[in-house]
């Protein structure tokens, strides 16, 4: 995945352009207003920064991303946020580290998107907030047309485009708390509690 990205890390930002100015940086905006303000989060796959004119206060801000390339285009957009190169599957960080996470358009490239939520479910404190933004494999026939374009964007760049990633998360052990549904349920706002294993229903 590290590779693909690296590649596609110059492309990216005049590649969203268009879709950024006509309603993905109002979702991105919608999405990081979910996240508690003077706390201490933690974002997922940042790419090149998209998110950061939204990040509300806090008292800490984490910002990692797979791609050495995205990252490169990233800290030129920094503010007050740390980054940092890592894997969501495996994070450098101690248990119950943050108040919150979110992820913008990350798990859908994720391998192991199960082993993701477990290590997110590990450094969000119990109670905490985990928010997502997602495209997602819809309902009906479009779902359809989904998994047939899934076969190719998962050839050429590793991006699943048929997750269904509120299942996913769930059976991870998060609570999904609210799902909205936006462009015809094909990308989904998830809204997620961390919650003690022990509360875990059996």
């Amino acid at each position: 995945m590290q590779p693909t990205y690296d590649r596609f890390a110059k492309f990216y930002d005049r590649l969203f352009a268009p879709f950024e100015k006509r309603f993905l940086a109002r979702w991105r905006a919608e999405t990081l207003a979910e996240l508690p303000k003077n706390a201490e989060i933690l974002e997922v796959g940042c790419g090149t920064g998209a998110n950061f004119a939204f990040y509300p206060q806090s008292r800490r801000a984490v910002s990692s991303e797979l791609s050495h390339e995205m990252l490169h285009i990233a800290v030129t957009r920094r503010h007050s946020n740390h980054l940092l190169q890592t894997d969501v599957q495996s994070l450098p960080f101690p248990a119950n580290s943050f108040d919150a996470a979110f992820a913008t358009l990350v798990f859908c490239s994720v391998p192991d998107p199960a082993a993701g939520f477990a290590e997110l479910r590990r450094v969000v404190r119990p109670g905490g907030r985990i928010v997502l933004l997602e495209h997602v494999r819809p309902e009906g026939f479009l779902g359809s047309v989904f998994d047939v374009v899934s076969a190719a964007t998962v050839a050429l760049i590793d991006d699943h485009f048929n997750r269904r990633t509120a299942e996913i998360a769930a059976k991870s052990g998060l609570i999904v708390t609210e799902i909205r549904r936006k462009a015809a349920g094909a990308v989904n706002l998830i809204i997620c509690e961390n919650i003690k294993a022990s509360e875990i229903p059996a």
